[in-house]
């Protein structure tokens, strides 16, 4: 069996995020960088997977971006993957989800992977759109938003998580794609030992242009900050206190009521 995780770089959610000068996206100065955390239980899910198998199952970790998104590439090797794949970018955060899962459909195009994993959506950008798009290219079944995932004989048989609390019961065949949700499964800490074993697994850089000839069907126009606002104001004291406060508020600062 064969199987691919794909996952992203993606900056701390407690960095300091401001537009960059071009109003495309965010400045990326002094920002910390980290795997995003639903790649996170895609990876255990599939290290999981591969245990649960034995020796038979490889898997893959492929990644998107500039350079430094071979340290969360290695991460994953360090949680189990066995090989990786930088398709080098310098401009991902300018593609549209539809380009990022053109590159990774027609890498994997010819691959013949049985299982892929991804995260249900990026925490930067929050599309969740190229997990199934991705499925589709290929041709394969998708199941979206996994929170529990079981494996035998061939078959997928997974929980969903829908809105309200409510579960939704899937089974797939193979070859097949899912999105990994928070609370899948609990991401294990890379260990020294499996760290320093990571640095000797094989990782395959590629050309992005190698995969990609499309341009954007979304492209980023601008990227801004919300405008402030002023703050709301509070009316405390009994229920007829309020209303004339309030009607008050109304004929004064506002032309609701005259």
């Amino acid at each position: 069996m064969k199987l691919l995780v794909c996952i992203k770089q993606v900056p701390d959610m407690e960095s300091r995020f401001r537009p960059a000068a071009d109003g495309l996206w965010f400045d990326e100065s002094d920002l910390a960088w980290r795997m995003n955390e639903y790649d996170e239980y895609a990876v255990e899910q599939a290290v999981q997977l591969k245990e649960q198998l034995g020796k038979e199952p490889e898997l893959t970790v492929l990644s998107i971006g500039p350079d430094r998104v071979v340290e969360a590439l290695k991460k994953a090797l360090a949680m189990g993957g066995d090989r990786a794949v930088h398709i080098q970018d310098n401009a991902a955060h300018l593609k549209d989800p539809w380009q990022i899962a053109s590159m990774i459909s027609r890498y994997a195009g010819d691959k013949g992977f049985d299982l892929i994993f991804t995260g249900m959506q990026s925490q930067d950008r929050g599309s969740a759109q190229v997990g199934v798009l991705v499925a589709e290219m290929l041709r394969i079944a998708s199941a979206t938003t996994l929170v529990d995932f079981n494996y035998a004989d061939g078959l997928i048989q997974g929980k969903r998580e829908l809105e309200g609390g409510v579960k939704g019961l899937v089974e797939l065949q193979l070859p097949a794609l899912v999105t990994c949700q928070l609370g899948l499964n609990t991401p294990r800490y890379p260990t020294l030992p499996n760290i320093m074993k990571a640095k000797r697994k094989p990782i395959e850089t590629i050309a992005a242009d190698e995969l990609l000839s499309e341009g954007a069907l979304a492209p980023a126009t601008k990227f801004y900050a919300p405008e402030r606002k002023a703050g709301g104001m509070v009316l405390e004291g009994d229920l007829s206190g309020m209303v004339e406060k309030l009607v008050g508020v109304l004929k004064e600062k506002t032309a609701v009521l005259r």
